[in-house]
């Protein structure tokens, strides 16, 4: 397995991004995902200490527009959540990759992060949409 020792980041199928740095992984959804969204006004959290399969609903997205669900990228237990979207879910989509972010997880496989993609095959699988 790589250890990732400089934070790299890696994206899923269903616009979940996720962000490698040594055992810690964090997640949150991509500016795609939250563009077709529209404006958020609501995300539920996981609880800290909860543990996820990859795939595993891990958090809910609510905008004007619809609800959606957010995917664990990789197993993983929740080590840190951002307590900022509780007051402005706005965040999410005005940063959705710097103060966005959804939650940290402890890694538990990583071997599961290499059927992630890197920033070139995402890009070009949105532009296949």
């Amino acid at each position: 397995m790589t250890r990732y020792t400089q934070p790299t980041t890696f994206f899923t199928k269903d616009h979940e991004w996720v962000t490698v740095h040594n055992d810690l992984a964090t997640v949150g959804i991509t500016h795609y995902a939250e563009n077709q969204l529209g404006d958020i006004v609501f995300v539920e959290l996981p609880e800290v200490g909860v543990e996820f399969s990859t795939g595993d609903d891990m958090a809910v997205v609510e905008s004007v527009k619809a609800a959606s669900d957010v995917y664990a990228p990789i197993s993983g237990k929740v080590v840190e959540v951002n307590p900022a979207l509780a007051d402005k879910p706005e965040t999410v989509n005005e940063s959705p990759r710097e103060n966005g972010w959804f939650c940290v997880l402890e890694i538990k496989d990583g071997a599961e992060i290499a059927s992630l993609m890197d920033e070139d095959a995402y890009k070009a699988f949105c532009e296949g949409l």
